[in-house]
């Protein structure tokens, strides 16, 4: 390993806008942390144009364009920390813009914050066109975070001080652990999207897997990234399904690292289901209040059928 390269930004996409990769990159090209310490990985994951040909990388003498044949975020994600030479590893989103401090703050942040082995920053919109008005109390579902102050934590229940998948940058040692764990349980790598599937999570529990190394996780408000926000997922059909599977996801992910949840009889009754009806039917609440609560109850049928699926492959194995 190169000893002088402390940090690989690592980029996975999937058949990613042109106009957006681009700006990502423009962004990366004034970086105030010299280019001389970072690295950059374009981890091209089975896109139908094979990226090496269609964008150039030339700006950067320290950048490499890497094929990962096997459809999905989780490889990719691997694939990235595989080739990484630095013990710092940043994931940018091909929709995601860093502020020009981004990576010196960072840097600076694990390096004064020894204890902490996974941070994140604050994630605002750039919408291609003006949402709809009901779209925005369920903004966050877009991977949408405003802060106003840092928080960071050692505690798995502090959802406020985890770290999301955009911007995340975490110590090559806790991705290490995560990828051992991922050879023992492969069925972690559900945990993400593959192609059209809109399940997540594998972020979290890359940062969640700091606590198995005594390490915490945060945000801070000094790290700051745009995030570009296509028109078709300001679409109703898209922000229910994106519901419905982060809703999956929500159990599927303590489920895979083996932590209680709770019973599906205390979850969501059927008698519960017709109480709400019940609710909606005379009191007249939105007509998108009650599509949203419809795709987390379907979220929820669709993570027990996957246990279905997953204790019925056990007993064939």
């Amino acid at each position: 390993m190169s000893s002088s390269i402390l940090v690989s930004i690592i980029i996975c996409t999937h058949n990613p806008r042109s106009d957006y990769l681009n700006r990502v990159l423009e962004a990366l090209k004034y970086q105030t942390l010299s280019k001389d310490i970072w690295e950059l990985l374009l981890v091209d994951n089975a896109s139908e144009k094979i990226l090496s040909s269609e964008i150039d990388l030339s700006w950067h003498s320290q950048a490499r364009h890497i094929r990962e044949e096997q459809l999905g975020l989780t490889p990719t994600r691997l694939r990235g920390i595989r080739e990484a030479k630095a013990e710092t590893l940043v994931f940018v989103d091909d929709d995601n813009i860093l502020e020009a401090n981004y990576l010196q703050e960072a840097l600076h942040i694990l390096q004064s914050m020894p204890s902490l082995g996974a941070i994140g920053g604050q994630i605002i919109p750039e919408y291609e066109l003006s949402p709809p008005e009901w779209l925005l109390p369920y903004e966050n579902k877009l991977a949408i975070r405003r802060i106003d102050r840092s928080v960071w934590s050692n505690n798995r229940d502090d959802w406020q001080a985890i770290p999301w998948g955009a911007g995340l940058v975490i110590r090559k040692n806790v991705c290490t652990v995560y990828s051992k764990a991922l050879e023992i349980d492969p069925r972690r790598a559900m945990l993400d999207r593959k192609g059209d599937l809109l399940i997540s999570g594998g972020d979290t529990d890359m940062a969640l897997t700091c606590l198995e190394l005594d390490l915490g996780f945060g945000v801070f408000e000094s790290l700051g990234i745009t995030h570009l926000i296509s028109k078709r997922r300001l679409t109703e059909d898209y922000m229910l399904r994106l519901i419905r599977g982060l809703h999956t996801s929500s159990f599927l992910l303590p489920y895979l690292r083996g932590e209680t949840i709770p019973q599906k009889a205390d979850r969501k009754s059927l008698l519960y289901k017709e109480a709400r009806r019940i609710y909606h039917l005379f009191f007249k609440k939105s007509v998108i209040a009650q599509k949203v609560e419809a795709a987390i109850i379907a979220g929820e049928d669709d993570f027990e059928q996957i246990i279905l699926k997953l204790n019925k492959s056990k007993i064939f194995d």
